[in-house]
């Protein structure tokens, strides 16, 4: 599913002619005095004491630690957990749901469409945003009311480092940032090494969604996982998220199907046994069709060196086979 950009208007239209002057003062008043309150307080004590550039190259004024933190994407969330500075977070968006224990914190609205009443109401002293998902207008709102909103836009597996990194200075865990990218580069750098020496490219065909079926063109993380794989996207194309017919993905022969598309439930399965009934496609005669769970793939997180590790695995049994 194509996410929205932080640069396009979240909703597309003016707030509803219904409301009447009276309500529409009470509204803007209530989050006027509550950014008054907000700078009052952040300014008074010092506590926007440092101001760093965001992905978007945004200057942005932030305290030297946080201690109120909404996270505004899944992947955001995760990586705050990663670095183990869990304890900051105040709020987060729907969808967070790893590690498990994110579930129980307050919630924010969808990536696609917060609840800026809500995030207000939690008094945050930062919130951390991403580019493609996050509406502009709420962040523009947030920074309004002197909420200070730090954008990120990992766009593949380099930037998704980058910003481990940029969240650690954020929260004053530089240290713990640095050792988990460390190890995270080391596992590549073994994934690459072990793959160097590859004379055959199994053709890949990822499915994400069931009806229609949908896979991954060649501007996504799932691309560039199966390509560093070591297999070939048979998706590849300037369409990020294609569609294909049955007889289309029959056509393209694919050595090996991925299935990992974010339906839940017996769907993965009733997908393969689909899939496995056509002896005539490679994946499915030689039995090399397989279910991943969707986040390993498209959430950019740490974990997508998991979804590396998982796929050239799956690719390349033969160079992994003695490997847990």
């Amino acid at each position: 599913m194509l996410k929205q950009s932080i640069y396009r208007d979240a909703y597309g239209h003016p707030q509803s002619s219904c409301l009447t002057f009276a309500g529409i003062w009470a509204h803007h008043m209530k989050f006027l005095i509550v950014g008054m309150v907000l700078a009052f307080f952040g300014f008074a004590d010092g506590l926007y004491a440092r101001t760093l550039l965001d992905q978007l190259g945004r200057q942005v004024a932030v305290g030297d630690s946080p201690q109120r933190v909404i996270a505004l994407a899944p992947n955001i969330t995760e990586i705050v957990y990663t670095l183990g500075q869990q304890h900051r977070l105040i709020g987060v968006s729907q969808f967070s749901d790893y590690p498990p224990e994110a579930k129980l914190l307050p919630k924010v609205g969808s990536y696609a469409h917060l609840d800026l009443e809500k995030i207000v109401s939690l008094q945050p002293d930062l919130c951390i945003a991403i580019k493609d998902g996050n509406p502009k207008e709420v962040a523009m709102r947030l920074a309004a009311l002197h909420v200070p909103v730090y954008v990120v836009n990992p766009k593949d597996l380099d930037t998704v480092l980058n910003t481990v990194l940029d969240i650690g200075r954020l929260l004053n865990a530089e240290g713990n940032a640095k050792e988990v990218v460390g190890m995270l580069k080391s596992r590549i750098k073994t994934i690459d090494a072990s793959l160097s020496q590859i004379k055959h490219r199994p053709r890949v065909f990822v499915q994400i969604g069931i009806s229609p079926i949908v896979s991954a063109g060649s501007h996504t993380f799932i691309h560039e996982l199966v390509e560093r794989a070591g297999g070939i996207n048979v998706a590849k194309g300037p369409v990020t998220y294609p569609r294909f017919s049955r007889e289309q993905v029959l056509s393209m022969a694919p050595d090996v199907i991925v299935i990992t598309s974010m339906a839940r439930g017996a769907l993965f399965q009733e997908v393969k046994d689909e899939w496995m009934k056509w002896q005539s496609l490679p994946a499915a005669r030689e039995n090399r069709i397989f279910i991943q769970d969707s986040n390993l793939c498209d959430r950019p997180t740490p974990r997508l060196v998991d979804g590396l590790e998982l796929l050239a695995r799956l690719i390349h049994p033969e160079i992994f086979k003695d490997s847990p």
